[in-house]
């Protein structure tokens, strides 16, 4: 595992170089990733979007803040992402703010999974690839002590109920996906990493 996270590490980007590399591609009608598609693009275009406008409106409450400015040691967040997913979109921007918020006890790096497939491999949910994956690095020790996403419980159950009564993701589930996110203004992810911070 150290192997991957030091690979990972030297492979990573910066919350705004990930950005002028998600819009870079998407100039020459591409996504990130190693299948490009119409649809991908399109995902990647509405996500743009998305994250602009989250970047605006999401706001970390002061609880949290606290908190995280009074984290005992530093950690590095790496996040396992890329252009096209739809719920990084909308949990990237939250993620990004706490780190910002922590006072340099944390530092925010981003990787894409399809340039990190072993990384990818250690974090699978229910064997699957899913993205986003906040991975939690104790930055002296450069050793993963927690992992989380790839979404709010809420969300996840949200997804898991409609997957089991209609056995499909359809456009459906993806707007009210998108629906459960807009009425939640990160407030549950805020809380669950917090929570994971707090128990270490």
């Amino acid at each position: 595992m150290q192997k991957s996270i030091t690979n990972a590490l030297s492979n990573s980007y910066s919350y705004t170089e990930y950005r002028k590399t998600v819009t870079a591609l998407l100039a020459e009608g591409k996504s990130t990733g190693s299948e490009q598609s119409e649809d991908l693009t399109h995902y990647t275009s509405l996500n743009e979007t998305r994250m602009n406008r989250l970047e605006k409106t999401i706001k970390i409450n002061e609880t949290t803040i606290s908190k995280l400015q009074n984290l005992r040691k530093n950690y590095i967040w790496l996040v396992i992402s890329e252009g096209w997913c739809g719920d990084a979109a909308q949990l990237l921007p939250i993620i990004y703010k706490m780190a910002t918020a922590s006072n340099d006890k944390i530092e925010l790096k981003i990787v894409l999974r399809d340039e990190n497939p072993d990384l990818m491999n250690l974090f699978l949910t229910n064997g699957g690839k899913a993205i986003p994956k906040l991975i939690i690095i104790d930055k002296e020790k450069l050793e993963v002590i927690a992992d989380w996403g790839p979404r709010p419980k809420g969300a996840i159950e949200l997804v898991n109920n409609y997957k089991k009564e209609f056995g499909v993701i359809d456009e459906t589930i993806k707007t009210n996906l998108q629906l459960w996110y807009l009425h939640d203004k990160g407030i549950s992810t805020q809380e669950e990493i917090l929570e994971i911070m707090e128990n270490r």
